[in-house]
């Protein structure tokens, strides 16, 4: 009761101190309603910030390198396209493999608590043709060193980091598109 009457005397109060300013009577009383309830709102606002920031927005920082396969394997089956998780011994260096011959991607997973360095790329683009694959991309939890970019260039493969991931269907869609045989 104490807050319902301390919202009413903030929204009377707001709303003479911009009638004096100048502002017609209709709209003052609007604005003297609207202050009353933005601060009967921001306690819920600024606990939902503070929680909303305490939250890791980073799922994949949680996760198993395992776990971290799975949920890449997840977000190419939600794109509609046939995936293909490959043995953990014996894969070439290709964790999943994405898509229809003849353009599968081949897919290597780092989760890491550090860049990804150029043994990544060389191992997916090694056991693409082994696996029969025609594209390349790796995938981590993390970002590559500047060494593992210029070497994914040279070989036409692609990397998803950490700021990337949220974009990681669209990418699998281009890469898979069997409709534009010169995207890559």
């Amino acid at each position: 009761m104490v807050r319902v009457r301390l919202y009413a005397v903030v929204a009377v109060v707001s709303g003479i101190a911009v009638y004096l300013l100048g502002v017609r009577p209709i709209l003052s009383l609007v604005i003297g309603v609207g202050v009353a309830i933005m601060l009967a709102a921001a306690p819920r606002f600024l606990h939902g910030a503070v929680v909303g920031l305490s939250t890791p927005d980073d799922e994949a920082e949680e996760m198993s390198g395992t776990e971290f396969e799975d949920y890449v394997a997840r977000i190419a089956r939600s794109c509609g396209l046939p995936v293909i998780m490959t043995s953990i011994t014996g894969d070439w260096g290709v964790d999943i493999i994405v898509g229809k011959r003849p353009s599968r991607l081949a897919i290597q997973c780092k989760r890491q608590s550090r860049p990804v360095g150029t043994s990544a790329i060389q191992e997916v683009v090694a056991g693409a043709p082994m696996q029969d694959c025609t594209k390349t991309m790796v995938v981590t939890n993390h970002e590559f060193t500047p060494a593992a970019r210029k070497l994914a260039e040279l070989h036409g493969c692609e990397l998803v980091g950490r700021s990337e991931l949220p974009r990681l269907r669209s990418t699998l869609r281009r890469l898979t598109d069997p409709l534009d045989p010169t995207r890559a």
